[in-house]
């Protein structure tokens, strides 16, 4: 195993588990308004951190998100998406390709709610797709954790709230 795949595996170890309750955070969305998790209690929340705004695999999967989201099936669910990308990256995201959920600016301290969450890839400086359920009172009741290149499916996300 190289060095970066050590990393990458120890990274998906960390951060909280199913059970737990997600780490709060405070973070700018795409407009530089800040966003902050507990808020998002009464909700059930789908965390999505994303390597970057405007890459071929992140576009498809948050483009999906956009698409299918209702699909979801609970106009109760937030759905917040996270980088390490600054808010006008994001911003200028949002706007090419039609996205109105909250994506988050993870910039500056960088990577720390990644970090915290277990998915900052170390040798890349970026988030790796990782996704958390969270049901109404903050507490994780699915996750996944996929390497950089590994796409995820919404319909695992269906399923998961669906559960809840």
């Amino acid at each position: 195993m190289t060095q970066v795949d050590q990393a990458a595996q120890a990274e998906r170890a960390a951060g909280p588990g199913v059970g737990e309750t997600a780490p709060d955070f405070e973070l700018p969305d795409q407009h530089g308004a800040p966003v902050r998790l507990s808020e998002a209690r009464g909700h059930l929340v789908v965390l999505v951190f994303f390597p970057h705004a405007f890459t071929p695999t992140c576009t498809g999967e948050l483009c999906t998100i956009r698409d299918e989201g209702p699909a979801f099936g609970r106009e109760d669910v937030l759905t917040l998406g996270v980088s390490c990308d600054p808010s006008p990256a994001l911003g200028a995201f949002a706007r090419a390709e039609g996205i109105d959920y909250p994506l988050l600016s993870d910039f500056w301290p960088h990577g720390e709610v990644a970090k915290r969450y277990g998915v900052f890839f170390e040798p890349r400086g970026f988030a790796t797709r990782g996704t958390f359920v969270l049901d109404r009172e903050g507490v994780v009741r699915w996750k996944v954790v996929n390497g950089p290149g590994d796409p995820r499916s919404t319909e695992d996300y269906r399923r998961a709230l669906a559960a809840l």
